[in-house]
């Protein structure tokens, strides 16, 4: 998963300073609960790859902004769904980094 922020927002310190990530998506009904490890690209030196997918996904570059940016990569270790249930069996789908059947 890849996003991006300021290169100096809160954001962008905290992830650096710790790259533990915890993440909530997409909203409050259908959570989906993610874990797992930050990894920070300056936007001159993020994959080209990456870049272009972001870009083609939110219609938006940052690398074409003024000010610099910084994409952060994280790679989930754990993920819970909740599926639109408020308690359900099942929702740790994955662990350690292995999806579970």
């Amino acid at each position: 998963m890849w996003m991006c922020t300021g290169a100096t927002s809160v954001t962008a310190r905290n992830v650096r300073e710790e790259p533990r990530v915890h993440l909530g998506l997409p909203d409050t009904f259908d959570v989906v609960l993610l874990q797992g490890a930050a990894e920070c690209f300056p936007d001159t030196e993020v994959p080209g790859e990456a870049a272009e997918a972001f870009a083609g996904k939110f219609g938006w570059d940052p690398r074409t902004e003024e000010g610099p940016f910084l994409y952060i990569r994280v790679v989930p270790k754990t993920v819970r769904a909740w599926r639109g249930e408020p308690e359900l069996r099942g929702r740790l789908i994955m662990r350690d980094g292995t999806w579970l059947e």
